[in-house]
């Protein structure tokens, strides 16, 4: 379980943390708008109203505790670059900042930040990956030449298993699950035949999988 600072509850601010609440881990929220504070209260371990600007204010809160503090100011940027460069310099673990666009993102990478998240810019890939194929269902890009994709199997792959298949020789793509009415089994192997009712997650180079599933 970790601890996590949370400042700023905008939209972005209170999905992170009803996200957070969900996984177990302990919140600490702060936010200067007092409603905002009382509404989150129930997803979080502790709440504080307070100028994240404020050298004094962050001080009280213990900076160091944190295994992680997320600056999720979106409506603010200059609030958002003085907050983090302030949690860096009273010694935060690891700051990661909401940034609107590239150019917020090396501001804020310059001034503390260990980590930027740019989630308009990341739901339009992926939108533009899922609904510009046929048979992909999700995307989670873990670098900027892999990926692993829920994808819908193949007619050609109906009847067969996955040996037959040699997805891993032939494209250097290897099947990590497949899905069935929304309940994943993690049991795959050599022998696992496709029936056509299912997806699969698969996990390898960007260029790979696409060409494999014609994306």
């Amino acid at each position: 379980m970790k601890s996590i600072l949370l400042v700023g509850l905008g939209n972005f601010g209170v999905s992170v943390a009803k996200e957070i609440h969900e996984l177990g881990h302990q919140v600490m929220a702060v936010d200067i708008d007092e409603e905002r504070v009382n509404e989150i209260l129930p997803y979080v371990t502790n709440a504080q109203i307070g100028d994240s600007t404020n050298e004094e204010f962050l001080r009280s809160i213990g900076i160091n505790d944190y295994d992680v503090c997320i600056v999720a100011i979106g409506e603010d940027f200059q609030n958002s670059l003085e907050t983090t460069s302030l949690l860096k310099e009273l010694g935060a673990n690891y700051v990661v900042s909401l940034a609107d666009g590239d150019v917020h993102a090396k501001f804020l990478l310059r001034n503390g930040a260990d980590s930027v998240v740019n989630p308009e810019k990341m739901m339009a890939k992926w939108t533009a990956i899922r609904y510009t194929s046929n048979n992909i269902l999700d995307y989670i890009k873990l670098d900027d030449n892999h990926a692993i994709y829920e994808v819908t199997v193949p007619e050609s792959w109906i009847g067969k298993s996955i040996m037959e298949i040699d997805i891993r020789k032939n494209h250097g793509i290897n099947i990590l699950a497949t899905k069935v009415d929304g309940q994943m089994s993690l049991t795959v192997n050599p022998m696992t035949v496709f029936h056509g009712n299912e997806s699969i997650l698969v996990l390898g180079e960007l260029k790979s999988i696409q060409k494999c599933f014609k994306i």
